[in-house]
């Protein structure tokens, strides 16, 4: 059972998503917080770098944001050029430019922006130019993925794409069609807003947490929402009645004394593992490393000796590991490049079961992650995704 968690207090609002008990996501809002990804800005061009092939765009935040080539040409494959002509060719300096965050300012890095634009719903996720659909990959009945993809070609206008998200499984051709013109008529505001705009300006902030809660989170396999703040529970409420018709979970008030965050375990769950070194239930434990680069998680036995032999000791820290280190990756939100250094194994067999357990807990995760393998020098490598 799914369960979420919303505390209130006048500096900071925390979520928290619990599955069958445990924590797996975390996300936070200050009052004066800005949200970028995904925001949408009129951006001005104020370097071009040939041998780079990029540019760099100055969309009202401390440091510029960086736009490489391939975010410029046409996002539907088809229409790209065979060869790729130099930056130079598509903006120039002083130039304004529709952008849309795609990655946040990071360390001396600024925002990454795109000019393939789009705006996520809560069944679909619309794009105006890209002209093709997607499906989500999760959704695996075959039969399904050919009613949505049917219906949806028949709502689309010239030029229009989609893809069409997990949450979308079961839905209706009418709730389909209202997320799709609702999306439609936000990018006809924001085109109008762009029309008047001079660059840098914002033009669109993605959802506050809470609506994003709504439209990203609370689905079917979500049963409870607690809230610790009586204004904050009559929005939620008021958002699910008006954007979420379908859901049967119940919103609760929480008035007890017992601070709502630790009577559900979560303030102790996040001092563990948000730690540098975390320890496993056996005793061996993880040390995350995060860089600008990549993350790297190296797995220790610790405190466990076994009771087999070698092998067989360290196979079962690694496979605690690699039912552990998905959730870590869902609640640290750890994106790009991710390494993990098992502890060596001999045998294939386990090393194979290994990867298997780390494939299968992916799969839970909201964000796409994909595992690449093993590399020569025994690492696991995965990714991902930075939104």
């Amino acid at each position: 059972m799914k369960q979420l968690i919303i505390h209130c207090a006048p500096e900071l609002t925390q979520a928290a998503l619990l599955e069958d008990g445990r924590l797996v996501e975390y996300d936070t809002q200050y009052p004066l917080d800005s949200q970028r990804a995904g925001s949408i800005y009129m951006g001005r061009v104020v370097n071009v770098l040939p041998g780079m092939q990029a540019a760099f765009v100055d969309i009202g935040l401390a440091k510029n944001a960086f736009l490489y080539i391939d975010d410029l040409l046409p996002v539907h494959m088809d229409k790209q050029p065979k060869v790729k002509p130099s930056i130079t060719e598509l903006v120039t300096v002083g130039q304004s430019l529709m952008v849309q965050v795609t990655k946040d300012p990071q360390g001396t890095k600024g925002a990454r922006v795109t000019t393939h634009i789009s705006i996520p719903g809560r069944w679909i996720v619309y794009m105006p130019d890209a002209d093709y659909i997607a499906i989500s990959r999760k959704i695996d009945l075959d039969a399904e993925r050919g009613r949505l993809k049917q219906i949806t070609e028949g709502m689309l206008l010239p030029q229009e794409g989609v893809i069409i998200r997990t949450g979308a499984v079961g839905q209706s051709e009418e709730n389909l069609h209202d997320d799709l013109q609702n999306l439609r008529d936000l990018w006809h505001t924001i085109v109008t807003k762009a029309e008047e705009a001079s660059a840098p300006e914002q033009l669109y902030q993605d959802l506050d947490l809470l609506p994003r809660l709504v439209r990203d989170v609370i689905g079917d396999d979500v049963k409870e929402v607690w809230i610790n703040e009586q204004k904050t529970y009559e929005e939620m409420k008021h958002l699910l009645r008006k954007q979420n018709q379908s859901w049967r979970g119940r919103v609760a008030f929480y008035d007890r004394k017992i601070p709502l965050f630790d009577h559900f375990g979560v303030t102790e769950e996040l001092n563990r593992s948000l730690r540098r070194k975390i320890w496993l239930p056996s005793g061996g434990y993880l040390v995350v490393d995060q860089t600008e680069a990549l993350t790297v998680i190296d797995v220790n036995t610790g405190r466990y000796t076994g009771s087999v032999n070698l092998e067989q000791t360290v196979f079962d820290i690694n496979r605690e590991a690699a039912s552990e280190i998905p959730r870590l990756l869902r609640l640290r939100n750890v994106r790009g490049i991710i390494i993990v250094d098992f502890i060596d194994m001999n045998l294939d067999k386990n090393r194979m079961a290994v990867m298997e357990i780390m494939t299968q807990e992916v799969r839970k995760d909201r964000s796409k992650t994909v595992i690449v393998g093993w590399t020569k020098l025994g690492l696991l490598e995965m990714t991902r995704k930075r939104k």
